[in-house]
């Protein structure tokens, strides 16, 4: 995990309040608070046939495809109302661009999550931080009985866009991915992983090896004891086979701690190795497997543990053989990997990093829509995420020495110590100079993936937060850790996405791609064109309605 619709208005003289139409209040703030980023989580209509947008600049006519993204989109259905960003039902999004031009459309999952809460007009499938109440037309045994039933896993994927073989899912953290027509964004069939392979969830961010096999981890529970599973999707070999056909767990981590493993968003992935990072952010399994009985949301059963290492697992991916040794670092909580590659033996892993791992539980809806100093409060609270390097040599043994550096790689200076009870403490190097830090986290990275994924790069890009949503797009360069900043006032990019340029020969010879979104009445959603060279604007195309904040999406080129 990760995250607007501009129904409020700003008259110049009030420029400070902003006026929700949905909820009939008043948003006020000082000039010197955060502005409110209410409208940025409201919901808003889908649009299911494709719309023509307005082009301000220009559109490069080498850029031929479609972006996918996803995010909430719904936050109530009759008088419920989900109390948690992540529980918004899916709104899947396409931007069309084809010579010079784009259109947009978008539509709502309809996930069995969806499909039942409509029904029924009110909320009946438990989300992430929102708890169903009971049906009032059960019989106080049924409700009682259903108490001790295991909690159902949603399929309201709202996190992320995802290819598996020829297909093209939205995910979230569930054991169900649901398939979509990416031509019409109509909802398909829905597929479950533990049909395939005994594991209960996988992430929304796997990795892709060039020929199509895909990686990705998910967690098992049992007799045996937790564990992380590294899950293997081989690369297609006929037309008619299953997506998730051939899927296999390829390796198993056992937790340190079986009864609260680790939560993860994302991982790492070399040529040749998984990197699984098991962080202090903590699920406390009775408590999920309790959470009926509790009437407790799944978002209470998160916890943060500042006294555990960040624990650094390494699996070779082809043969699935673990690592002898795990690395460890001090408590951090990361939800983004950037890239990974080997060097000298050693795996470079660069992260998006924060010493508090948290803010889970600040994005409940009624903080994200505070205003003035309240929204201030929270802001500040806020743990703020950066890029860290982190090296792991692989070469260790017993004759490695003790209490010095063994880091062979001259151009980091992150460093790894053998301690005198065998632990290889590792100190990661900030990926950034401290001015950086002016324009809040960074986070929502990407880089030039389909020719960088895996190798040594220079350059990654991301949101930089200066308020609990992305305010700027920031490029990176991790050698002179100079930086460059897009920004407007008042708008709030999306994660940027990379398209490489025809025939590049440069690692940032390409544009980024983020839809952009204000909570101002009055101000245009748009799809940003960034140079991601000189990340000067080459053109926006302007949509006509409303488009809520959301997490991820991929773009894919025509017949891709």
């Amino acid at each position: 995990m990760a995250f607007i619709s501009s129904i409020l208005y700003n008259i110049p003289v009030l420029r400070n309040y902003f006026f929700n139409e949905e909820k009939n209040q008043l948003c006020a703030s000082s000039e010197e608070d955060k502005e409110c980023i209410a409208p940025l989580f409201q919901t808003v209509e889908e649009t299911s046939q494709p719309i023509s947008t307005s082009i301000t600049g220009t559109v490069p006519e080498w850029i031929t495809g479609s972006l996918f993204r996803n995010g909430p989109g719904r936050f109530e259905f009759g008088n419920d109302n989900f109390n948690h960003w992540f529980d918004g039902m899916a709104l899947m999004h396409k931007f069309t661009i084809e010579n010079g031009n784009v259109t947009y459309m978008s539509r709502f999952l309809r996930s069995d999550s969806y499909k039942a809460n409509e029904s029924e007009n009110r909320i009946v499938v438990s989300e992430f931080g929102t708890v169903a109440m009971p049906d009032p037309c059960k019989s106080m045994f049924q409700r009682f009985v259903s108490m001790f039933e295991m909690p159902k896993p949603t399929d309201n994927g709202n996190v992320n866009f995802v290819k598996y073989k020829k297909d093209y899912y939205v995910s979230t953290e569930t054991n169900i991915i649901c398939k979509v027509d990416p031509a019409t964004l109509e909802t398909a069939e829905k597929v479950d992983w533990s049909k395939y392979i005994a594991v209960n969830g996988a992430t929304a961010h796997p990795h892709y090896d060039p020929d199509g096999t895909v990686y990705n981890m998910g967690n098992s529970y049992g007799k045996q004891g937790t564990f992380y599973n590294i899950i293997k999707v081989p690369a297609q070999e006929s037309e008619d086979e299953a997506s998730l056909h051939g899927a296999e767990v390829i390796c198993s981590i056992p937790a340190s701690d079986k009864r609260n493993p680790s939560y993860y968003h994302s991982f790492g992935m070399t040529e040749n190795y998984v990197v699984f990072i098991e962080q202090p952010i903590k699920l406390n399994v009775l408590k999920i497997l309790t959470s009926n009985i509790t009437g407790s949301p799944i978002s209470s059963c998160f916890s943060w543990d500042a006294r555990c290492d960040t624990i650094f697992h390494v699996a070779n991916k082809h043969t699935g053989e673990l690592h002898s040794v795990t690395f460890h670092t001090q408590a951090v909580a990361m939800f983004h990997q950037i890239n990974a590659y080997e060097d000298e033996d050693c795996i470079v892993l660069d992260l998006c990093c924060q010493d508090d791992g948290g803010v889970l539980q600040l994005f409940h809806l009624q903080n994200l829509r505070k205003s003035g100093k309240a929204l201030d409060e929270m802001y500040r609270s806020v743990a703020k995420s950066f890029p860290r390097r982190f090296v792991f040599p692989l070469t260790i043994n017993s004759e490695t020495p003790h209490g010095v550096n063994i880091n062979p790689l001259s151009y980091t200076a992150a460093t790894v110590e053998k301690r005198a009870d065998g632990k290889l403490w590792c100190t990661p190097e900030n990926l950034y100079d401290h001015t950086i830090e002016n324009i809040g986290g960074l986070d929502f990275p990407a880089i030039n993936y389909s020719q960088y994924n895996t190798r040594k790069y220079r350059y990654f890009y991301g949101c930089g937060f200066q308020h609990l949503v992305g305010s700027c797009l920031v490029k990176v360069d991790v050698v002179t850790k100079q930086y460059m900043v897009w920004q407007e006032d008042g708008f709030y990019p999306s994660e940027p996405v990379f398209v490489p340029g025809p025939h590049s020969c440069e690692e940032d010879d390409g544009v980024l791609l983020s839809a952009v979104v204000s909570p101002r009445q009055g101000a245009a959603t748009f799809l940003l064109i960034l140079d991601a060279k000189n990340f000067k604007e080459i053109g926006r195309a302007e949509v006509p309605v409303q488009m809520p904040y959301g997490f991820h999406g991929i773009f894919v080129p025509q017949n891709g």
